[in-house]
């Protein structure tokens, strides 16, 4: 069964190549980023997993944990890094889940029959603090992800988590946000008090408010 919005990431144990996890122990009260590779010592995959390590600076000041997975085993995973810190020029800072087994692609439905039968899609999972998962991307295997993208989606994520606004198309730290329609005007002046720009009324455009 796919994994849905708002539903509960299932919960695991597995070995990683920083030692064995349970899941939702180990996310602890930090938010999650849950990606899956098709196998190791492929292309496409050892530039992310270089990107991933590069931006986990950026991932940390979010209190965002990242954990990779691919279906190939730990050991297989370990000396794989080697190629990624030789060639992306950083070492692979975050854990690697060896799912040999299946077990965790099968609970967050990863192997996509029609793409391949053995080998999992790249998927994304967004998690929060709750368990709850708040985001959830499948790209093709030819296709390399943005996390800078991801970056951007989870701080749109954790300012909608704590404020009544929504961010608009390509919105970026910073930029003006939505009142979300559920507000009313006099509900929205407390919340608001420097105001917003009535643009329609389900369409109120203000300041960040954590700015």
């Amino acid at each position: 069964m796919a994994v849905r919005l708002g539903d509960t990431a299932p919960d695991f144990s597995a070995p990683t190549t920083q030692g064995h996890i349970n899941f939702h122990e180990w996310l602890g009260d930090s938010w999650g980023v849950l990606f899956s590779h098709p196998k190791d010592f492929t292309p496409v995959c050892t530039t992310e997993l270089g990107t991933v390590a590069a931006l986990k600076p950026e991932f940390d000041k979010r209190n965002v944990k990242v954990i990779g997975l691919s279906v190939d085993p730990v050991d297989s995973h370990i000396e794989w890094e080697k190629d990624i810190e030789e060639t992306q020029g950083t070492a692979v800072n975050f854990p690697m889940i060896g799912d040999s087994d299946r077990t965790v692609a099968d609970l967050y439905d990863m192997i996509h029959e029609n793409a391949d039968n053995t080998l999992t899609v790249r998927s994304v999972f967004v998690i929060g603090p709750d368990k709850k998962v708040k985001l959830t991307l499948t790209y093709p295997a030819s296709t390399g992800r943005n996390f800078n993208e991801i970056l951007r989606v989870i701080d749109s994520l954790q300012l909608t988590a704590d404020h009544k606004v929504a961010t608009p198309a390509d919105w970026t730290d910073g930029d003006d946000v939505i009142i979300v329609p559920a507000l009313s005007d006099d509900a929205a002046r407390e919340l608001f008090p420097a105001g917003w720009e009535p643009v329609k009324p389900y369409l109120r455009m203000t300041k960040q408010p954590n700015r």
